[in-house]
């Protein structure tokens, strides 16, 4: 009697926007980018924030970390920066897709990056706190 229906295709990676949800500075031509406190109540908001406050607080980017987190802007998708790497850096950042799929999966789990069309309640959220280093306007 009832259909159910077939679950939504997840999107390709390939074809999404990030944008960047925390704040940044650069140093020495890297990017060095502020680990958020963790949003949780109950016992795991609190083991959350005990990890957080006895582990790294702010990550280094290598140059090619750093060349693609200057371009998560919400105007370039990750199949534009892949290409821009191959642009920049050649060979040394081959296999770029893998390599991205990863750095973004482990961004997305710090809740580092969001993607627009996905993450926009986080990104909205993001844009009203005023923090310096961060992007302000998204298309």
């Amino acid at each position: 009697m009832f259909r159910r229906r077939p679950p939504e295709p997840a999107p390709n990676l390939l074809d999404l926007t990030p944008v960047q949800l925390a704040p940044w500075e650069e140093r020495d031509g890297r990017a060095v980018v502020e680990r958020l406190v963790p949003a949780a109540g109950g016992a795991f908001g609190w083991l959350l924030s005990l990890s957080f406050l006895t582990g790294v607080k702010k990550l280094r980017l290598d140059d090619v970390g750093s060349a693609v987190w200057r371009r998560c802007d919400g105007r370039h998708t990750v199949r534009q920066i892949a290409a821009l790497l191959r642009d920049e850096f050649g060979a040394a950042c081959e296999p770029a897709e893998n390599r991205l799929q990863t750095f973004f999966t482990l961004l997305r789990r710090e809740r580092l990056v969001g993607y627009l069309g996905h993450d926009d309640e986080a990104i909205a959220d993001w844009r009203t706190r005023p923090q310096p280093g961060r992007i302000t306007e998204v298309p």
